[in-house]
């Protein structure tokens, strides 16, 4: 597999972390844990899909994928190619005018956003774009005609930091009463902006956070009390759901 980064223009590194361009030449299987920003795939070529129950779902040519809470696995036929676009937290919310949080868990087609005709233009011109760095410029024209730039809600970026700064461990309450707004405004502008909860984003936050620690940290008891995890087999249940497998089982293969 081919994955290479890239960094956006100064006109979008407000609401977009990275591109990436991503190749495979034989057809594979991959699992990729939860995120906590919005994702967009264009394929160039071949096709992409995700196994959930035993099912294989194939994923639209150019869709958007919404917070997981839970790890994916994917397959792609031989000869794949992809352009991803990884927003920031409650960056997307700039390029889309539905609440994000309809697309929590969900992966569907840009069809249900935009115009038909303007995807079939699009993919015609990364078709016709021959380097990695002319299909990102494709894609940043794209994403630069939808934008809005005035739609960021500082808020919700207060809020953020304020999960961040304490791990996802932070009380849903306790968060509002920082911002000094009641917890139900809090929670209906966050889940629009970002695509979540702030419970359930918080928990991403927190469990990011345990696997990105667990080298600081002696035992898995206390890499579980840290995070706030008092009960030990509820951290274990949390972690299984969200990388496949329990905690001990996963990182020994670290």
């Amino acid at each position: 597999m081919r994955f290479e980064m890239h960094l956006p223009s100064e006109i979008l590194k407000s609401y977009v972390q990275a591109f990436a361009i991503q190749e495979n030449a034989n057809e594979s299987t991959y699992k990729v844990l939860p995120g906590t920003s919005l994702v967009i795939g264009f394929q160039f070529k071949g096709k992409l899909s995700y196994l959930e129950n035993g099912h294989e779902i194939p994923l639209e040519t150019f869709g958007i994928t919404g917070l997981q809470n839970s790890y994916r696995i994917f397959k792609n036929t031989p000869e794949t190619g992809t352009v991803l676009v990884f927003f920031k937290e409650g960056g997307a919310a700039a390029f889309f005018k539905n609440p994000l949080h309809e697309l929590f868990r969900e992966s569907v087609s840009l069809d249900n956003f935009m115009l038909r005709s303007e995807l079939l233009l699009l993919e015609e011109r990364l078709c016709e774009a021959s380097t990695d760095q002319k299909k990102i410029g494709v894609v940043e024209q794209f994403l630069i005609a939808r934008m809005n730039p005035g739609s960021t809600d500082q808020l919700v970026v207060a809020a953020l930091s304020i999960i961040h700064k304490n791990k996802g461990t932070i009380r849903i309450k306790d968060l509002a009463d920082q911002l000094h707004i009641s917890q139900s405004p809090l929670e209906k502008r966050f889940r629009q902006a970002v695509g979540a909860s702030p419970k359930k984003f918080a928990s991403i936050v927190r469990l990011k956070n345990v696997i990105e620690q667990q080298r600081e940290i002696e035992t898995l008891t206390r890499l579980g009390y840290e995070a706030g995890y008092y009960d030990q087999a509820h951290f274990i249940k949390e972690f299984r759901t969200f990388t496949g497998e329990p905690p001990e089982k996963y990182f020994k293969k670290k």
